[in-house]
C-alpha cells in the first residue's frame, strides 16, 4: 500500500530525473526556463485568493460541455490546471487527486483539472490514469490565459521536449503548440470567489492534494 503523500511522490520522482533520468544538458535548458518564469514573477500575474474566477465551458472526454459557473451552483470546485499526460509530474499530481475523491466529495466538492490537450490525449490521459473527475480540455489555452497562467516556451525547451517525444503540437494542436499552462491549483467558492491558490513557476513543484481537501473541509464547515 503507497502511504506516500503526493507531495513526496514528487520529490522521489524530482530527483530521480535529476539525478538519474536527465543529462545536465537538459537539466540546463529546464532550469533556464524555470528561472525566467520565476524572475518575471509570472506565477504573480494570476488570479489570486479574494478574485472572482472567471467563467469558461469547456469540452470533457466525451464532448459534453462544462461550465464552471453551473458546477459552482452544486458547490465549490477545486480547479488543477496540468500541463498534459504526457509529463510525469502531471500524472503523479492528477492520481494524487483521484486518490482523495471521494474525500472530496464528502466534503462536498468536486474535482475538475483542465490541460490544453486536444480532448482524444484528455481522453488517453483519463483512461490511462483512470481518473473519475472531469478531465477538461482547453485548446489554445484561452482559459488558462484567463485565469493569469499561461506563458510561451521558449524554443530550446520545445525542441527538448519535442526531443523527448513530447512535440506539443501533438499534444495539443497547431493553435496550442508553444505554450502551456503554469501548474495551478485554485478553490473557487460557489460564490464564484478565489478561496485558495496555488501557482508553480516550477513544474515540479505541486499542490498537496491532503492540504487542499483540510481547506474544503474548513470551508464546509464555515458554510455548514
Amino acid at each position: 500500500m503507497n502511504l506516500l503523500t503526493t507531495t513526496q511522490e514528487l520529490d522521489l520522482a524530482r530527483n530521480f530525473y535529476r539525478d538519474q533520468k536527465f543529462p545536465k544538458s537538459a537539466l540546463e535548458i529546464m532550469d533556464a526556463a524555470t528561472a525566467e518564469l520565476e524572475n518575471n514573477a509570472a506565477a504573480s500575474h494570476a488570479l489570486q485568493v479574494g478574485d472572482i474566477a472567471p467563467d469558461f465551458i469547456l469540452p470533457d472526454v466525451e464532448g459534453r460541455s462544462v461550465r464552471l459557473y453551473s458546477e459552482l451552483a452544486q458547490g465549490p470546485v477545486v480547479l488543477v490546471f496540468y500541463r498534459g499526460g504526457w509529463c510525469p509530474y502531471c500524472k503523479i499530481h492528477l492520481r494524487g487527486y483521484q486518490k482523495s475523491l471521494a474525500d472530496f466529495k464528502t466534503a462536498g466538492a468536486q474535482v475538475m483539472v483542465v490541460s490544453p490537450q486536444l480532448p482524444d490525449q484528455s481522453l488517453t490521459t483519463q483512461e490511462k490514469d483512470e481518473l473519475a473527475f472531469p478531465v477538461l480540455s482547453d485548446v489554445g489555452l484561452n482559459t488558462a490565459r484567463a485565469f493569469g497562467i499561461a506563458f510561451e516556451l521558449p524554443k530550446a525547451l520545445l525542441n527538448l521536449y519535442a526531443d523527448f517525444g513530447a512535440l506539443l503540437e501533438n499534444f495539443n494542436g497547431v493553435e496550442g503548440g508553444k505554450e502551456l499552462p503554469m501548474p495551478a491549483t485554485f478553490v473557487i467558492r460557489a460564490d464564484r470567489t478565489i478561496a485558495y491558490a496555488q501557482v508553480e513557476a516550477d513544474f515540479t513543484h505541486r499542490s498537496e492534494p491532503l492540504e487542499v481537501l483540510n481547506l474544503v473541509r474548513e470551508l464546509e464547515n464555515v458554510t455548514a
